[in-house]
């Protein structure tokens, strides 16, 4: 089954994730998040698969977090709206395999995906 990975090429773990897909021989399909940003209905849609709220993949140690977010209480409505524009904030790489997806951090996390 083919894999979708939500990457981000200036991050090293995303990079990680793509290599070990390539050097086992799981199709997989790139979607850059920083050249086409997700929907607040596609980030909707991401965090139903992966069975969590939006707190959950927004990257708090960000520079941009923490200058322009950190301490404050936005909504989770809010805060997909804020991820969609500020694609950066979001954790990655996230696998995403039919109606299922996970974080791929750490690696051994992305090779039980891979084989289940």
């Amino acid at each position: 089954m083919l894999v979708k990975v939500l990457h981000n090429g200036n991050c090293s773990k995303s990079n990680a994730v793509l290599e070990y897909l390539d050097e086992n021989g799981v199709p997989f399909e790139i979607i850059n998040i920083v050249e086409e940003p997700l929907s607040v209905l596609e980030l909707k849609t991401l965090l139903k698969k992966l069975n969590q709220s939006v707190f959950h993949i927004i990257r708090k140690e960000e520079k941009l977090y923490l200058e322009n977010y950190a301490g404050k209480d936005h909504s989770e409505e809010e805060w997909l709206q804020i991820l969609s524009e500020n694609p950066s904030l979001i954790q990655r790489p996230i696998l995403i395999k039919g109606s299922v997806a996970m974080l791929g951090r750490p690696i051994e996390n992305v090779k039980f995906f891979i084989e289940k």
